[in-house]
C-alpha cells in the first residue's frame, strides 16, 4: 500500500515538471500539505522502492551511465529513477538496458531521498522515524570494469555510454 501512496505522490509531482529538481520541489510542496501519516506512508513506500531497486543489474547500468557509481551514487541514481516515474522504474528493474531511452549523462537525484524528512519536520516540528531497509541481496555480482561483460549485459547502454569507459581504460 505504501508503494502506491509513494507513486501517486510522485506522479502528481511529475504532472507539470520534467527535471528531477523541479519534481522534488513539487513533491515537497505536496508533502507539506499532507498529514504526518501520509508523509510516513510516502517514506515507507520510497524505502520499499529503494529496496526493490537494489540489485547488481541496476547498479551495473548506473555505473555505465554515470561513468562509475559508489554506494551513495547508487542511492542517488535510484532517486533519479524514482523521478522518472513508475513505468520507467518498472521497466528498468525488468531490463536495465531500457534506461537507454531516458538516461543522459550523470543521472542522480539525492534530494528525493530526504523529501519526507524535510516535509515531516516542517509539518510536525519533529523528526520522522527512520524506516529500516534490507539491502542484503544484490544478486550475482561481476566486475563493472570488465568491458566485455558490460557490453554483453547492456548492449544498448554500452552503445550510448560505453565508449567513455573504454577511453578512460586506454588513457
Amino acid at each position: 500500500m505504501s508503494e502506491q501512496v509513494c507513486w501517486a505522490i510522485i506522479e502528481r509531482a511529475r504532472q507539470e515538471n520534467t527535471e528531477p529538481e523541479e519534481i522534488v520541489e513539487e513533491l515537497l510542496a505536496i508533502l507539506r500539505k499532507s498529514s504526518s501519516d501520509q508523509i510516513e506512508a510516502f517514506e515507507r513506500g520510497r524505502c520499499r522502492l529503494m529496496e526493490r531497486s537494489y540489485s547488481w543489474a541496476l547498479w551495473g547500468a548506473a555505473y555505465l551511465i554515470n561513468g562509475g557509481c559508489s554506494d551513495d551514487g547508487f542511492d542517488y541514481f535510484r532517486g533519479w529513477l524514482l523521478t522518472r516515474g513508475r513505468e520507467a522504474f518498472d521497466a528498468a528493474l525488468a531490463n536495465p538496458d531500457s534506461l537507454v531511452e531516458i538516461a543522459e549523462e550523470e543521472v542522480e537525484c539525492e534530494e528525493i531521498l530526504y523529501a519526507a524528512y524535510h516535509a515531516y519536520e516542517e509539518v510536525t516540528g519533529s523528526e520522522i522515524e527512520g524506516v529500516s531497509m534490507d539491502y542484503s541481496d544484490l544478486g550475482e555480482g561481476w566486475d563493472f570494469d570488465d568491458a566485455e561483460q558490460m557490453q554483453r549485459r547492456y548492449p544498448r547502454l554500452w552503445a550510448k555510454f560505453g565508449w567513455a569507459s573504454e577511453d578512460e581504460d586506454h588513457e
